[in-house]
C-alpha cells in the first residue's frame, strides 16, 4: 500500500516539474518569438511566479494530475483544452496589471503550453504505439474485429497501444456500407459479413473478435454461424461493455457458445410481480435438486422468500443445491428434506411440517426412450406424483401450486408426454375443484444443458473424437436456456388465477443436425471431416418435430409478449377419476397393454410408437 502511495505521489510531483518547466519554456519562446528579446529581467520574475502559480492550481483543480497516462483519449484532450482556456485570461489580466507579459505573450505561451501538455500526457502512448508498429509483425497472431463501432474501435486501439497482447487486427467487418474502404485507428473495414470467410481466408486470419454488443440476437446468431464454419477461435464482446471504464476491454471478450447461435430474444420477466407474490412467503419446490428445479431455487431464493424447502429423492443433487445456496444466501431459511412424490404419506408430511404458500411442482421422469421401456415408473412418478403433490396443496390451503410441463404433451407420441398431457388435466381438474389454490401448468420445449438434453451428449462425443449421433438429419426442436425456463415458470405464478397452461413463444425451431454441426466448428473441427456426424434412427417414442399447443386450446396474450395462455381444456372429473384408478391398477401389475389403453382413453390425440405397441404385447403375453 506504501509503495502504491509512493508511486503516485511520484508521479503526480513529475508531472508538476513537467508542467512548470513547460510553462517557462513556453513563456520563453513566446518572449524570442514576438519581442527577440532571449533574456529574461529581474522585473519579469513576479509575472512569470503568477503565471505559473495561477497555471498548476488550475491544472490541479482540473484534475490533470489525475489522469491515466496509459489510456489518455479524447476527453482528456478537451481537459486540457479547457485549463488552457480557463488559465489564459486569468493570468493575462494578472500579467496586465504587474506589467509583466503582454497580452499576446501570454497567447502565444499557452498555445505553446498546451502542445508541451499534451506531449507529456500522450506521449507514453506515443511511445506505445511506435513500438507496436516496430514490433515483429509475423509474431502476432492475425485478428478480424467484427463490429466498426464504439466497442470496436476500443478493442483495435487497445491491441494496437498494448505491449502485453500479441494481436495483429488486420481487417474490420461492418454492415454498414457508410463505414466501407474507412479505417479505424488504420485497420481497414474491408465489407460486411458476407466477405467473412472470404477475409479469413484472404489475410490467414486466426482469431474473430464479435464487438456488436447492441447487435440483435438474430443479428449474432447469424454472424457467429457464419464464423464458426472458419475454424477461426471467436470469441463475443457482452452487451455489459457499457458499463466497463474503457480499460482492459479485451479481458472480457468471451468465446461463443452455442446459445449465441439460438438466433433468439432473451426472455424478460417483470421482477417487481415475481417479487410481489414470492417475497416473505413459504415456497416448496419438488424434484429441487435438478436441473430446473434447481435454477427455480436460485431464483426464488434472490426473491427474499421466507422459507425454501427442497424436496428431492436424489440426496446427491439435493446436497448440491443446498450447500450453494447456503453459500450465497447465508440469512435464507432453507430446508433439503429427502422422499419420492409417489409416496402420498411422505407428500403429506412434507406439507404438514412446511406449510407452503407457493408449491413448484418439477419431480417427474422426463426422458423419453427411458420411459419408453418402463412406461409404468412414468405412469407412478408422474401421474401419480402429480396427483399426490396437487392433492396436498389443496388439503393445506397452498395459495399457487406451478407445475412444469412439456411441449412433448401435445399430440404426443410417447409415454414420458403422455404422462405430461395428463399431468395438465390432473391439474386442471383441481383448478375447477379447489376454492382455496390456483394451479396452472407451465409448457415450454427442450432446454439447454439439462440433465439428458443434447448438448452436454454432444460436447462428450466431440471430446472423445466423435463421432456425433443424431437421430434424424430432419429433426427439430426449439430450446431455451434453463434461466430462461425458470423465469417463465415465476413469471407464470404471477399470473395464475386457476387452470391456465402458460406457453413460451420460443421463436423458431432449430435442427439438431445444424446445432451438432455449430458445436463440432465451435471445438475447432471441421463437420464430416475431423468429426463425423451419423443418424441412428428415431428413438422409441421420438417425432421428428414438436407442438406446443393443442389445437382446441387457442392461445391468449399476457402483459408478457413472450408468454401466451392455452384456454383450458374441459376435464370431466369422474372420467378422470375412474380412468387414474384403473391407471393405477394396471401400473401396479406392470400391465403395459393396460397402460397405453388407458392412456389412449384419457389423451385421444396420443399416438404410442409401434415399437412401445409390440413391446406391450409382448409383456402381455
Amino acid at each position: 500500500m506504501k509503495n502504491i502511495c509512493w508511486v503516485k505521489v511520484r508521479k503526480i510531483a513529475l508531472l508538476l516539474v513537467a508542467d512548470w518547466l513547460a510553462l517557462l519554456l513556453s513563456l520563453f519562446i513566446a518572449r524570442i518569438l514576438l519581442t527577440s528579446r532571449i533574456q529574461f529581467g529581474l522585473e519579469l520574475l513576479p509575472a512569470v511566479l503568477v503565471t505559473s502559480a495561477v497555471s498548476l492550481v488550475v491544472f490541479a483543480v482540473l484534475g490533470y494530475y489525475k489522469m491515466s497516462l496509459q489510456n489518455a483519449g479524447f476527453e482528456e484532450m478537451l481537459r486540457l483544452c479547457f485549463g488552457i482556456l480557463l488559465a489564459a485570461p486569468i493570468c493575462m489580466i494578472l500579467n496586465r496589471a504587474l506589467l509583466g507579459f503582454g497580452v499576446r505573450e501570454v497567447i502565444v505561451a499557452f498555445l505553446i503550453l498546451f502542445n508541451l501538455t499534451c506531449l507529456t500526457r500522450y506521449g507514453y502512448r506515443f511511445s506505445r504505439a511506435w513500438r507496436y508498429r516496430f514490433k515483429g509483425r509475423s509474431k502476432r497472431t492475425p485478428v478480424m474485429v467484427i463490429g466498426a463501432g464504439d466497442a470496436g474501435t476500443m478493442i483495435v486501439r487497445e491491441i494496437k497501444t498494448s505491449d502485453k497482447i500479441d494481436l495483429l487486427p488486420v481487417c474490420i467487418i461492418d454492415d454498414d456500407p457508410k463505414k466501407l474502404h474507412t479505417n479505424i485507428c488504420g485497420v481497414p473495414v474491408v465489407g460486411d459479413r458476407t466477405v467473412i470467410e472470404q477475409m479469413v481466408e484472404k489475410h490467414a486470419i486466426e482469431q474473430i473478435f464479435i464487438a456488436i454488443p447492441s447487435a440483435r440476437t438474430a443479428d449474432i446468431s447469424a454472424i457467429c454461424e457464419i464464423c464458426a464454419r472458419t475454424r477461426c477461435r471467436v470469441r463475443i464482446l457482452p452487451g455489459m461493455y457499457q458499463m466497463l471504464s474503457g480499460t482492459g476491454v479485451t479481458n472480457y471478450m468471451r468465446d461463443i457458445s452455442i446459445n449465441d447461435l439460438l438466433g433468439r430474444e432473451p426472455i424478460t420477466i417483470n421482477t417487481r410481480e415475481v417479487f410481489a407474490y414470492i417475497e416473505g412467503k413459504h415456497i416448496l419446490v419438488t424434484g429441487g435438486g435438478g436441473s430446473i428445479g434447481s435454477e427455480l431455487c436460485r431464483q426464488i431464493a434472490a426473491h427474499n422468500p421466507a422459507s425454501l424447502t427442497i424436496f428431492d429423492i436424489y440426496e446427491n443433487n439435493a446436497y448440491d443445491i443446498e450447500m450453494e445456496l447456503r453459500r450465497a444466501y447465508p440469512y435464507l431459511t432453507l430446508r433439503v428434506l429427502i422422499g419420492s412424490v409417489r409416496d402420498e404419506r411422505r407428500v403429506s408430511d412434507v406439507f404438514a411440517t412446511v406449510s407452503p404458500h407457493i408449491v413448484f411442482h418439477a419431480a417427474a421422469h422426463k426422458h423419453v426412450p427411458l420411459m419408453e421401456n418402463s412406461p409404468a415408473e412414468a405412469i407412478k412418478n408422474n401421474v401419480f406424483g402429480t396427483y399426490n403433490v396437487a392433492k396436498a396443496a389443496n388439503d393445506f390451503g397452498v395459495e399457487r401450486f406451478v407445475m412444469i410441463s412439456t411441449d412433448k404433451a401435445v399430440n404426443p407420441t410417447n409415454v414420458m408426454g403422455a404422462t405430461k398431457r395428463i399431468c395438465e388435466m390432473i391439474v386442471q381438474n383441481f383448478a375447477a375443484q379447489s376454492k382455496n389454490t390456483d394451479y396452472v401448468a407451465v409448457r415450454f420445449g427442450n432446454v439447454l444443458g439439462s440433465n439428458g438434453s443434447v448438448i452436454p451428449l454432444f460436447k462428450r462425443q466431440i471430446s472423445e473424437g466423435g463421432p456425433v449421433t443424431v437421430t434424424h438429419k430432419d429433426i427439430i426442436r426449439y430450446f431455451m436456456t434453463i434461466p430462461e425456463a425458470v423465469s417463465l415458470v415465476l413469471q407464470a405464478g404471477a399470473y395464475a388465477t386457476g387452470g391456465e397452461i402458460f406457453v413460451l413463444d420460443m421463436g423458431e425451431p432449430v435442427k439438431i443436425v445444424t446445432l451438432a454441426e455449430n458445436l463440432i466448428r465451435l471445438s475447432g473441427y471441421t463437420p464430416y471431416q475431423d468429426i463425423d456426424i451419423t443418424f441412428t434412427g428415431l428413438r422409441p417414442g421420438e417425432k421428428l418435430f414438436e407442438e406446443l399447443l393443442l389445437d382446441e386450446e387457442g392461445m391468449r396474450k399476457t402483459p408478457n409478449k413472450k408468454i401466451f395462455i392455452g384456454n383450458p381444456v374441459p376435464v370431466d372429473h369422474d372420467t378422470l377419476m375412474q380412468a387414474l384408478a384403473d391407471m393405477k391398477t394396471a401400473a401396479a401389475q406392470n400391465d403395459v397393454a393396460a397402460i397405453l389403453a388407458k392412456i389412449k382413453d384419457l389423451v385421444p390425440t396420443y399416438r404410442a410408437d409401434k415399437r412401445t405397441a409390440a413391446g406391450a404385447r409382448t409383456t402381455k403375453e
